[in-house]
């Protein structure tokens, strides 16, 4: 692959596709709300957090491995879901569907993939997590879920932090929609990207995968009518595992496990809903101490590196997921990329480990913080 020099880091990964992606598309992955300044305090605060390391251990034999909802996964983090994977190169949902088959770790299948979810869940080999967003539709949502649970879907991940979508200025400025509708600037970006251009003419345009119509899904739609009762009624209709995503505050949290939640998603979407949020890295401890020790917390946002996943166990979570990252690895090599980069996460907590003077991850709890 031209220029080809490796990933060592997710910030050689978001460099390579910076300078391969149209600037429509990496502005659509990368964006956040606003100027991206909340985004970009989690990601600080979470860099700012010390681990606290230890000598003379023997930490020869370590593990990396957890397990969440009855998944034993070989590496710590699994796949959360994200809207038109393919963008990042032809063939990226699928990419993402057999990693997790191959690592046993889950694997977010988006409502607005742009693979189905039923070749998805194939891929996946029963690893495959549907996500649903609430489209303003009940007749869509249920038909979604009557195709989950045909195609063997054993856990639900619901979206609720999308009342309204987030404003991203970067997507607005390049006319982001889907699907694409193309003018001249949209013209003169891809003609400045042949390699991205050509390989996505060849596997043909990106599309919304899981409806007949492009148009039966608006993701700007404004979901603001869904409340608990929804919920319930998504929890009486959905026969298995159940994961909320998108909660921040430990009220919320608290009543979802009242509502018969499985497990909870602490995330704040990226940064992409709301630029004032508070940090999620934050709010991720303060929901463990209202549920205490036992629920089962999922974490996501601004996870970049090894010692983020550390920290994002250390703060409370029983499982992490990654997203950005993952893109643009792929943008940047394909499945090549998707795998280096996954390999140099997981060689990072494992140094971690060794350094904090611990063999398993399960051992990676607040009090490794200074």
């Amino acid at each position: 692959m031209r220029n080809w020099s490796g990933i060592h880091t997710s910030e050689d990964a978001r460099n390579i596709a910076k300078r391969r992606l149209p600037w429509m598309v990496f502005d659509y992955f990368d964006g956040a709300a606003g100027a991206g300044h909340g985004d970009l305090l989690n990601q600080q605060a979470i860099r700012d957090m010390r681990l606290q390391t230890r000598v003379l251990v023997d930490v020869e034999k370590r593990n990396i491995g957890k397990s969440i909802l009855g998944i034993d996964a070989k590496v710590p983090f699994g796949i959360s879901p994200m809207g038109m994977c393919n963008l990042a190169c032809p063939g990226a949902d699928l990419m993402l569907a057999r990693y997790a088959a191959k690592y046993n770790i889950p694997h977010g299948a988006s409502t607005a993939a742009s693979t189905s979810l039923e070749r998805i869940g194939k891929e996946a080999n029963g690893h495959a997590w549907f996500q649903l967003y609430f489209g303003g539709n009940q007749e869509v949502s249920d038909s979604l879920l009557d195709r989950a649970e045909a195609a063997g879907y054993e856990t639900l991940i619901f979206t609720v932090d999308v009342p309204e979508v987030g404003r991203r200025p970067r997507e607005l400025r390049h006319g982001f929609k889907m699907p694409f509708k193309i003018g001249p600037r949209q013209f003169i970006d891809f003609a400045l990207h042949p390699h991205w251009s050509i390989s996505s003419l060849i596997a043909g345009a990106p599309t919304l995968a899981n409806f007949d119509n492009n148009g039966a899904f608006d993701r700007t739609a404004s979901r603001a009518g869904v409340n608990w009762d929804f919920l319930d009624r998504i929890r009486q209709r959905w026969k298995g595992k159940l994961v909320v995503k998108g909660v921040l505050h430990e009220g919320d949290a608290k009543q979802l496990v009242a509502h018969g939640v499985d497990a909870i998603q602490v995330s704040s979407h990226g940064g992409r809903q709301l630029e004032s949020v508070a940090e999620p890295i934050h709010a991720l401890a303060r929901i463990r101490t209202a549920l205490g020790d036992d629920f089962p917390l999922i974490y996501d946002s601004g996870l970049r590196t090894g010692e983020d996943i550390c920290k994002a166990y250390a703060m409370g979570a029983d499982f992490v997921m990654l997203g950005r990252p993952l893109l643009f690895a792929m943008a940047a090599g394909g499945e090549k990329g998707l795998h280096q980069l996954c390999d140099v996460l997981s060689q990072e907590v494992s140094i971690a480990l060794a350094q904090m003077g611990l063999n398993d991850i399960s051992q990676v709890d607040s009090s490794v913080l200074l």
